[in-house]
């Protein structure tokens, strides 16, 4: 895969199983380097972020955009919602860990929250 941003947003997530392999160390580093507002987690094994907003009404209104992202990419994030902040927990379950599917919606998602 080619190491762009714009490559990340083109790709569509793919269905993994646990014949699949996690990105190794160096893979999660150079792809969090085209998602720098990312995390990788590593004692939980997630790629996270947390998101501030001013108030209640606009945490929601991002946590359905993140909805509407995971359900066009059959990929579905772990999300914390309080007040005024949103965590955004990525991993991909049936790998046991990070895949490419992981960054693929981080990007999609900085789209709209740059």
């Amino acid at each position: 895969m080619n190491d762009s941003l714009d490559t990340l947003l083109k790709h569509t997530c793919e269905q993994l199983s646990d014949h699949d392999s996690t990105l190794s160390l160096s893979d999660i580093e150079k792809y969090r380097n085209l998602t720098p507002n990312w995390q990788y987690c590593a004692t939980e094994n997630v790629l996270c972020r947390t998101f501030h907003f001013d108030n209640y009404q606009d945490t929601i209104a991002f946590v359905n955009q993140v909805a509407k992202v995971a359900d066009e990419q059959n990929h579905h994030p772990d999300m914390i919602v309080s007040y005024q902040r949103c965590k955004v927990n990525y991993s991909t379950h049936s790998i046991g860990g990070i895949s490419i599917n992981d960054f693929v919606c981080a990007a999609h998602i900085d789209l709209f929250n740059a």
